[in-house]
């Protein structure tokens, strides 16, 4: 049987991250459908408002069935025409603005893009972060680590550069990043270069049959992604780890979204037991 298909559309007088960020957690939901996506952003005025209305009436015409809207939109005029779609239309702003500004006694000033850049620093700290985790990713530099905010270790495709990057770039976190490698397993120990860090690693996990996977897509028929190298180096890193008193965190059936959250946790309860 054919999986359920409908289309997505998102519309914004802005860049549309935060409609499409709702969306996705919403639509995550449900199971067994398979979900097209068209965007629109920065559809500014009552003319790009109108031609993406033109676009939704072909693309039900074609498609029998109606698309499901989700919009941030803060100029009211055009907020108003797009809800004349033959669509499920869900407004963001407008289904939590009115009550914002009802509780907090204030009006909202309906400005596309606020949520977007106007923190300066914010947005340096979070390329700092990127620079940072891009130049001690795999453990291509121990320098300047006295600067990370954590240091994740494991073996190779465990996970270490995509946690990195992502901690870097959604939470602005100085991550670096160091592979456990065979020399490692026979010393026993972990790297000299990371011992004076120990308050800041965190170690990955993940099941030897998933690595095997991972490492048969890079090098198939090597022993690098054989089975038997595969378990051998996943529990030779659990042990190392383990004994050196490293908190493990298990990357076998976890996104990387929610691995990186449950590291932020762990770092930021850290940081508050040390302080």
């Amino acid at each position: 049987m054919k999986a359920a298909s409908r289309t997505i559309i998102y519309i914004s007088d802005g860049t549309g991250i935060t409609a499409e960020t709702l969306g996705k957690g919403l639509l995550s939901q449900f199971e067994g459908i398979e979900f097209r996506y068209v965007h629109y952003p920065f559809t500014d005025s009552l003319e790009k408002a109108a031609v993406c209305l033109r676009h939704i009436a072909d693309l039900n015409q074609r498609e029998g069935v109606r698309p499901l809207l989700i919009m941030t939109m803060t100029d009211p005029q055009v907020s108003a025409l797009l809800r004349q779609a033959d669509a499920l239309l869900l407004d963001v702003f407008e289904a939590f603005i009115g009550h914002l500004e009802q509780e907090l006694g204030q009006r909202a000033t309906r400005v596309a893009g606020r949520s977007h850049g106007q923190e300066n620093h914010e947005y340096a700290r979070r390329i700092a972060a990127m620079n940072f985790a891009m130049a001690h990713d795999d453990g291509i530099s121990s320098a300047d680590l006295k600067n990370a905010d954590v240091i994740l270790v494991g073996v190779s495709r465990s996970g270490k550069t995509p946690a990195s990057l992502y901690l870097s770039l959604h939470f602005g976190l100085k991550a670096a990043n160091y592979p456990l490698i065979p020399e490692d397993f026979e010393r026993d120990c972990l790297p000299a270069s990371l011992l004076p860090f120990r308050d800041k690693l965190f170690g990955l996990t993940i099941a030897p049959e998933q690595l095997h996977r991972i490492r048969e897509e890079r090098r198939p028929g090597s022993h690098y992604a054989s089975l038997d190298n595969c378990r051998f180096e996943a529990a030779a890193a659990e042990s190392l780890m383990r004994r050196a008193g490293i908190a493990q965190f298990d990357m076998t059936a976890r996104s990387i979204e929610e691995m990186a959250v449950h590291l932020l946790q762990a770092i930021r309860k850290r940081s508050h037991t040390d302080s």
